[in-house]
């Protein structure tokens, strides 16, 4: 079987941890332990977030005063691919995988018209309090937003179009290799006969989603810290949902800075391909491959 999984920033970072080095590594290395078993039985692609990661990066790049202007979007994305991907790379060797590893920096094409770019809604970087946000955005130009009772700064998030390195994704997957890819959604480009950077962070989820499709890969996991799909998340009463069909999803709304994403880029896979995703905990990895755990949403 051909698994695309997506991991969220809880693989590498949980809200109010210190962004160390050490304790990114800690969940790096849990996360390769849950997927060591589906490595070893199935054709895999890894994608990760790096929303925790890039802002830390743009926050030094706009304290360097050595630099005439801090370094842009595209270009933090792609280090934070190279950080994160030697991370799982290396940890996914280290929990067994014997199979080849490899991290490969990507490019996600998107269109420079996309309406996202007049209206940023990605969160990147630690939380804030309003005072420190209003600062912030004062100081830096940034576009603030409310992320629950925090604050955060948010950026542009345009649709993945393709990815331009998906024809070598194809062939080392068919060739057996493990790839770890389109980290944080994949570094935006704009394609004018000439690639170059944008300034945007794209949805993690919808790139994976696009790149399940493009790999006709048989299941799309998006994992994460949330055991399934939940029923009036965040109240006492709430119940997973354990089964999803797309006519069912087309009567529910979800939050659009969180879950929505999610349930987007499934609905996206399951139309398309008539195969089956699911999202749930990164440790019930696989149960929710069998469909023992987590939400899995279907035709």
């Amino acid at each position: 079987m051909r698994i695309v999984v997506a991991l969220g920033g809880n693989a590498l970072l949980v809200r109010g941890e210190r962004a160390d080095a050490s304790v990114q590594l800690h969940h790096v290395e849990a996360a390769a332990r849950a997927l060591a078993p589906l490595a070893a039985d199935h054709e895999l692609v890894v994608c990760h977030g790096n929303g925790p990661q890039i802002g830390l990066l743009a926050l030094e790049s706009e304290a360097d005063p050595s630099l005439t202007r801090p370094y842009p979007l595209d270009t933090l994305g792609a280090e934070t691919q190279g950080m994160i991907g030697y991370w799982l790379a290396q940890s996914l060797r280290n929990a067994g995988v014997r199979k080849p590893v490899l991290a490969v920096v990507t490019q996600t094409v998107v269109d420079k018209a996309d309406p996202a770019f007049a209206a940023p809604t990605k969160f990147i970087g630690p939380i804030y309090d309003r005072a420190q946000a209003d600062r912030l955005a004062e100081q830096n130009g940034w576009t603030m937003a409310a992320d629950g009772p925090h604050w955060r700064r948010v950026v542009p998030s345009p649709e993945p179009l393709r990815l331009v390195e998906q024809e070598s994704i194809e062939q080392l997957v068919s060739d057996g290799t493990i790839v770890v890819c389109a980290g944080g959604g994949g570094a935006p480009v704009v394609d004018n006969g000439r690639l170059h950077g944008v300034e945007a962070v794209v949805d993690k989820d919808l790139t994976s989603a696009e790149l399940a499709i493009a790999l006709k890969a048989d299941r799309l996991l998006l994992l994460t810290d949330i055991p399934a799909v939940m029923t009036d998340f965040g109240l006492p009463d709430a119940e997973p949902l354990h089964r999803l069909n797309l006519a069912e999803l087309e009567q529910m709304t979800f939050p659009p800075g969180s879950m929505g994403p999610k349930i987007e880029a499934c609905r996206r896979f399951v139309r398309a391909t008539g195969s089956a995703a699911a999202i749930g905990a990164l440790v019930d990895a696989e149960a929710i491959l069998r469909g023992a755990a987590g939400t899995t949403i279907a035709c």
